[in-house]
């Protein structure tokens, strides 16, 4: 399962792997109402985690990792959802792994630097599916493809989970 975190729209996407085939299993956003209080959001993000993990018993969690943000009430809105999500995965039993942002695009586009609509295309035809997914969800698939890969590939390229 992949987690793009978010206050307002939180990505998730679970793929399955059958031998080198990647099936798409769910995907979709959590969004909260803007300007609902932050208790209420947070509240919101976990339960419905919460629902998912139940529903469809990931066995692994991917979220992309801490990066730098000029807004700083932003970075923390973002660290309070992030917690949040970690914290909920980790109370359902699932390990939590983080990924770079350049490393999901390397993972998913072959290119470091590549732009969301790549990132979209690129979930869309790796997963054949039908439409390309909405930006935060195909960011949530995007990092459960890295962990897919990362998982399959040398043993000492494995990030540790958080």
């Amino acid at each position: 399962m992949g987690i793009d975190t978010s206050l307002r729209s939180t990505g998730v996407g679970i793929i399955e792997s059958q031998g080198s085939k990647m099936i798409p299993i769910y995907y979709g956003l959590l969004k909260t109402a803007t300007g609902s209080p932050l208790s209420d959001s947070l509240l919101y993000l976990r339960t419905e985690l919460e629902k998912i993990i139940a529903a469809h018993q990931p066995q692994v969690a991917a979220v992309e990792g801490i990066f730098f943000a000029r807004n700083v009430k932003t970075a923390i809105l973002l660290a309070h959802a992030r917690g949040t999500l970690i914290a909920q995965c980790a109370q359902q039993g699932l390990p939590v792994f983080e990924y770079e942002p350049r490393r999901v695009k390397m993972a998913v586009a072959g290119y470091g630097a590549a732009r969301k609509e790549q990132i979209q295309e690129m979930v869309k035809t790796l997963l054949h599916l039908e439409k390309v997914p909405p930006h935060d969800a195909a960011d949530a698939l995007a990092l459960a493809i890295t962990h897919l890969h990362n998982r399959t590939s040398i043993r000492l390229n494995v990030t540790r989970p958080i």
